[in-house]
């Protein structure tokens, strides 16, 4: 690894907090935002276990099928609405070649018209901390999509 990077993103969501973290931990939710670009898609290759010593683990592929790559992450803490902890190994993308595992951390906050979503991930190489940061950013305004279709405004 050449150089130690953290990735470090807050995200406001316009969703209450248990929404938004149901969007990171149920199937049928994260298959229909998680991915960069919207020709990225997750075929049905999803498993989520989450607790501390589950797992998430999924494929990625374009709609074509001319590229993939599969996320494998082992839950270190799960606080249900708070917080998501785990050790996560990215296989078919360069820039995570021959990489060790690194360490992601979503926490969830309750923010004024929503939720704060602070990610952490790393330690990273710089090539792993751009694609990373990239993947993320587009993952969060697919994810802005669809709890912008899927949330009703707050009848008080």
């Amino acid at each position: 690894m050449d150089v130690q990077l953290v990735i470090d993103i807050h995200r406001h969501l316009d969703a209450p907090r248990d929404r938004v973290f149901r969007a990171f931990v149920d199937e049928d939710e994260l298959t229909a935002w998680f991915g960069p670009f919207a020709a990225f898609v997750v075929p049905g290759t999803l498993s989520i276990d989450p607790r501390a010593g589950g797992h998430r683990r999924l494929t990625m592929a374009t709609f074509s099928g001319s590229m993939s790559w599969s996320v494998d992450t082992t839950y270190t803490e799960v606080v249900e609405n708070e917080r998501l902890v785990g050790s996560e190994q990215v296989t078919g993308i360069a820039a995570f070649e021959g990489e060790p595992p690194f360490t992601v951390r979503l926490e969830f906050f309750d923010e004024k018209g929503g939720t704060r979503v602070e990610l952490r991930a790393g330690p990273c190489s710089r090539d792993m901390e751009a694609t990373s940061r990239d993947f993320w950013m587009q993952s969060f305004s697919k994810l802005d999509s669809l709890l912008a279709r899927t949330t009703g405004p707050d009848p008080y």
